[in-house]
């Protein structure tokens, strides 16, 4: 009489012919171009509620109002002065010793294009009965670019990664390092000519809800064990994809 076979063996021989089988590449390929999907329409929604924004003139995000600022100054575009900003942020990343990834990257071009798109796109409105809903409308897009940006998990915003790196350097609270940044950024935004309101407020009373509930919609699934995963996992607390 043969022996029994060792249940522990079938099951180990059947996850190893899985983790190698064309199913499970397939599997994760689909993950990966659905995590690109992902990122780049969350740039580029993220640009266009920026730019709605604008366009409602009822107040901008922090970030937004230092770049509408900077273009009343310098007369360059705000998609522009976003892009350059983004860029002059990610230099600070060097000595703070941070990592951007492919969304990274793509954030500090995508998000300013898709504004001036956008800004080209939608003329100027008037009167509050369709400023206030376009403002509202704006910032629950913001809410939703915001959690397809970050479940793709390609790496944080410029902006965030300065955050999360100051907190890392200082050892102060992120929470401390967003909120000393942001203020100077809008101080300096409103100083310079930006638009600060009640969109402002709104914007920082729901975006950090909004993000979390979006973000559960957008969760990808994570990878069988020993599958390939490219850059995954955002710095803690890394709201925003800014």
């Amino acid at each position: 009489m043969h022996p029994a076979p060792h249940p522990q063996s079938d099951t180990h021989q059947s996850t190893s012919t899985i983790r190698g089988s064309p199913l499970s590449a397939s599997a994760t390929r689909h993950r990966l171009g659905r995590r690109l999907v992902q990122l780049y329409a969350g740039l580029a929604l993220y640009g266009a509620s920026s730019a709605l924004l604008v366009r409602a003139g009822l107040g901008l995000e922090p970030w937004g109002v230092l770049h509408q600022g900077l273009a009343e100054l310098t007369g360059l575009t705000i998609g522009e002065v976003a892009i350059a900003m983004g860029a002059l942020v990610l230099l600070l990343w060097i000595p703070l010793r941070q990592r951007p990834g492919l969304g990274t990257v793509s954030n500090v071009f995508a998000v300013g294009l898709a504004m001036d798109a956008t800004l080209a796109l939608v003329p100027d409105v008037h009167g509050l009965a369709v400023r206030i809903p376009l403002m509202a409308s704006a910032i629950v897009l913001n809410g939703v670019a915001t959690g397809l940006y970050i479940a793709a998990a390609f790496g944080p915003g410029p902006r965030d990664g300065l955050m999360t790196g100051l907190h890392r350097r200082t050892g102060r609270s992120i929470r401390l390092m967003r909120t000393a940044v942001e203020v100077a950024v809008v101080v300096t935004g409103f100083v310079l000519g930006g638009t600060l309101g009640a969109g402002t407020v709104l914007y920082a009373l729901t975006i950090g809800p909004l993000a979390q509930v979006f973000l559960k919609v957008f969760a990808v699934a994570a990878p069988p064990v020993g599958s390939a995963v490219v850059a995954t996992g955002t710095p803690e607390g890394a709201i925003l994809p800014r």
